[in-house]
């Protein structure tokens, strides 16, 4: 018997079909934009699809993209056209998924770190809460103080961490023994203040886990959540009474970086989840997800042209106008986020020669700003074009402003039948006026 087989959402000749049409129509310019980052609208409507489809089953489910993935206003917009919700973990994520468009009952409001002005004006729009801590379910008392139950709108619930490990990854695991997430569920005494705090509060309706992303195997994730779903199912016996009636299970499904197959996708992972958990499928509970980079980073990729060309040590080396700006954890993490580059000429044809072991830069000042280290690939030349793979979560959609390099502008492309390749703007790139008024100049 077959599992779920991988797919593929972009293959080198529809990269290149996307790449050659952006050179055609100065989307790329060696003098006036020389990076763009492209997404691939049709491979993000398959994506949502295909995990609408995975969750296909008797309960209700929603499921909201991680803005933190992909932020940008017409991508958020495009998400929302495609039936998903949003889920925000700052002031500046939410104002983005409100200014897209999304319902507030569609929204999940998940951080650390809330103020009261942030959970006011939450609970007033109604949109879902996941509390993180003791201190802020008792804020969320306060406020709640004068309300009654049936003036409380928003979906709340308490964020468990289940503690059952962490992944290859650790910056990337949020259910280790000691992680700043959630409430612990392992820790003395928890377990049963939990259940009690379920049972004074008839507004505390959800539990919500998430044990991590990149890095993290699916039956860990798939063991955090059960111990949640068990935990749910714990809080409801004891109490005598449906309390708990909704299951946020968060996202964090893995991205393969290391070839054009979507493995694992959101099918394998929900075979999992049905090994582990099967009360979620039962119809017993509602779901929420909270998928990000699985949805967005294949249907991506980063474009930039080689300025220049050197020799050190007998290495070729190519300075291109990607680097740390748009890279920033392949450039700080590259055994943790190393990234598929493909190398194209002036035009946007894929490079077919030899390959040749040479460096990839980027254009800061520090030694480390490579994003790519003893590559092969064919030789390039200056006026050649690199594309960054599997970049269409993170990267070129939150920038880091190191040495005031400007933010690029960002692509979306549709691609017809006949070929025809269609872009609607989806972030307009940075002038040197625009860093000034930010810079206060």
């Amino acid at each position: 018997m077959t599992g779920p087989q991988p797919t593929t959402l972009q293959s080198p000749e529809r990269r290149e079909l996307i790449l050659r049409a952006a050179v055609r129509e100065g989307l790329l310019d060696p003098e006036h934009a020389q990076l763009a980052g492209f997404v691939d609208l049709d491979a993000v409507a398959a994506t949502v699809d295909s995990l609408h489809r995975a969750f296909r089953g008797p309960g209700e489910v929603l499921h909201t993209f991680a803005a933190k993935a992909n932020c940008l206003v017409p991508v958020l917009e495009r998400l929302r056209g495609l039936g998903m919700g949003c889920e925000v973990a700052s002031p500046g994520e939410f104002a983005q998924a409100l200014a897209a468009g999304f319902e507030p009952e569609r929204i999940v409001y998940d951080s650390p770190a809330k103020t009261r002005s942030e959970l006011c004006r939450a609970l007033d729009l109604g949109v879902a809460i996941n509390i993180d801590n003791w201190q802020e379910l008792a804020r969320i008392d306060e406020i709640l103080a004068d309300r009654a139950p049936d003036e409380v709108r928003s979906r709340i619930g308490v964020r468990v961490n289940p503690q059952v490990g962490g992944g290859s990854i650790g910056a990337m695991s949020t259910a280790t023994a000691h992680s700043k997430f959630g409430i612990t569920l392992a820790d003395e005494g928890n377990a049963e203040r939990l259940v009690a705090a379920f049972r004074d509060r008839p507004w505390l309706t959800w539990l919500h886990c998430h044990v991590g992303s990149q890095g993290c195997p699916l039956d860990l994730m798939a063991e955090g959540v059960a111990a949640a779903a068990g935990f749910a199912e714990k809080v409801n016996s004891e109490l005598g009474r449906r309390q708990v009636v909704g299951l946020d299970i968060g996202g964090g499904l893995p991205v393969n970086f290391d070839s054009d197959l979507v493995s694992p996708g959101y099918d394998a992972y929900v075979a999992r989840l049905r090994t582990h958990a099967p009360a979620l499928f039962s119809g017993e509970f509602r779901l929420v997800t909270e998928f990000g980079r699985s949805v967005l980073a294949k249907a991506g990729f980063t474009a930039a042209y080689v300025e220049y060309t050197k020799n050190s040590g007998g290495r070729p080396i190519a300075l291109t106008f990607a680097g740390v700006q748009v890279a920033t954890r392949t450039v700080f993490a590259p055994d943790s986020w190393p990234l598929r580059i493909s190398a194209h000429d002036a035009t946007g044809t894929e490079k077919h020669g030899g390959p040749v072991v040479q460096d990839i830069a980027g254009p800061a000042c520090f030694a480390g700003d490579l994003v790519a280290e003893a590559r092969p690939l064919p030789l390039l030349e200056p006026g050649d074009i690199v594309a960054l793979l599997d970049t269409g979560a993170y990267y070129t959609s939150t920038p880091f402003g190191y040495n005031s390099l400007l933010e690029p502008a960002v692509h979306g492309a549709t691609v017809a039948a006949d070929g025809t390749v269609r872009f609607s703007l989806l972030r307009r790139a940075q002038t040197v006026e625009d860093l000034l008024a930010r810079t206060g100049g």
